[in-house]
């Protein structure tokens, strides 16, 4: 191993008044010493990931899994910035079965989840680029906190990361570089993003880690960065959809991901980093693959419920409620193109089936949920790391 004392720096500091020095990181790749941990942490990522990627191409409806996924990690992405809005909460929100406890929250979740949404259709148009980071920027901020900052603009003042109650830059943790550096740095990572190099984890891992090092937003940042994770994923040929959330790991492991990048700057720590990352794509592909496997089989499960009704409804409002848990007789009539009458028999036969529970006390326009299916969205990460022998103790997708 190397030591701290004798690893080369990540970048360099320049003063900028005050007895204040920012932090410019050294351009991508760094010298990375390939030790046997990581090099087996690596290989547990890549085959873990691997499963997950392949078992979700075996799903018969895998959209439908896909949109609460999505909306987990934008609640969790947006968590790890400060929001409180819940996955249930945003949920029966875009079902039309609650009005939000904070908007303001409510909005910021909302717009993680339609900035993914936006990059997820405009790779597909142009690269990942610093303009695709623009527009997912502008998505993700336009009316909400950090709107002032110019949605879609890379910063042109100085900012800085501090704890609470900080003031000042003098008070911070960590300064990034100075506005006169930002266009070198982003020009250099802009670069990196088409390197193919290094091994495809290690790679999405480093652009991370350089993205949140430049900050290149007055705000936004950190859920800008874990978005360009995900299309990097899919980017490399990893995933062919965006299913492995992965600020769940980094919200339940807080701590450690803000110590294991600021050791990155500090000490030019990149071994911590990689490690924690890749532990992070393993124990998240797995936790995803055990999620999909019980909302899979639960759907099932509730397709065959379905074929005892004299009508076809029941087995179409299936899929919607793979899709979001929650629902109103109205909303599912509007859905799904039907008579209320028909939607209110649908959403009966699945009360009636123990599927289904009414959730609140209105006597009209009453909001239903699919509890089972919602508790295992609502789990907590198992942040067990991963044994070589856990991937045969999984079953497929029948």
């Amino acid at each position: 191993m190397v030591s701290p004392a004798s690893r080369p720096a990540s970048g360099r500091r320049v003063p900028i008044g005050g007895g204040v020095e920012a932090f410019v990181p050294d351009p991508l790749p760094p010298p990375i010493e390939w030790t046997p941990a990581l090099v087996r942490v690596l290989s547990e990522a890549d085959r873990l990931l691997s499963r997950l990627a392949g078992e979700a191409g075996r799903l018969p409806k895998p959209e439908i899994l896909l949109r609460p996924l999505l909306s987990r990690e934008a609640v969790l992405s947006s968590r790890i910035e400060g929001t409180r809005t819940g996955l249930d909460e945003l949920l029966a929100t875009e079902a039309g079965a609650a009005e939000p406890a904070d908007e303001a929250d409510w909005r910021e979740v909302s717009n993680c989840l339609r900035a993914l949404d936006h990059g997820l259709k405009r790779r597909r148009e142009i690269p990942l680029s610093l303009r695709l980071v623009r527009e997912l920027h502008e998505h993700l901020v336009r009316g909400v906190r950090g709107s002032a900052g110019e949605p879609g603009e890379f910063r042109r003042i100085q900012n800085w990361i501090g704890p609470p109650g900080a003031r000042a830059a003098a008070d911070a943790t960590y300064v990034p570089p100075p506005p006169d550096a930002l266009a070198d740095c982003l020009d250099a990572w802009e670069k990196f993003l088409h390197d193919r190099s290094l091994p495809p984890l290690v790679h999405i891992a480093l652009a991370h880690y350089q993205f949140e090092a430049i900050h290149p937003f007055l705000d936004g940042n950190g859920r800008v960065g874990r978005l360009v994770i995900t299309l990097l994923l899919l980017d490399h040929d990893l995933l062919r959809s965006p299913f492995l959330p992965l600020s769940a790991y980094f919200e339940a492991t807080r701590r450690e991901y803000y110590a294991t990048l600021r050791a990155v700057s500090e000490a030019a720590d990149w071994d911590g980093w990689l490690r924690y990352f890749l532990t992070g794509v393993a124990l998240i592909s797995e936790d995803t693959l055990s999620r999909a496997q019980r909302i899979h089989a639960l759907l099932e499960r509730w397709r065959a419920d379905a074929e005892q009704a004299r009508s076809t409804v029941p087995a179409r409002l299936v899929d919607q409620l793979g899709r979001n848990p929650y629902c109103t007789i109205r909303g599912v009539a509007r859905r799904l193109r039907l008579a209320f009458t028909t939607a209110q028999r649908a959403v009966e036969f699945f009360v009636q089936a123990g599927i289904l529970t009414q959730v609140d006390t209105r006597l009209r326009d009453r909001v239903y949920c699919a509890r089972s299916l919602l508790a295992i969205l609502n789990e907590p990460v198992r942040l067990r790391r991963p044994g070589p022998r856990d991937a045969t103790k999984r079953r497929r997708f029948d």
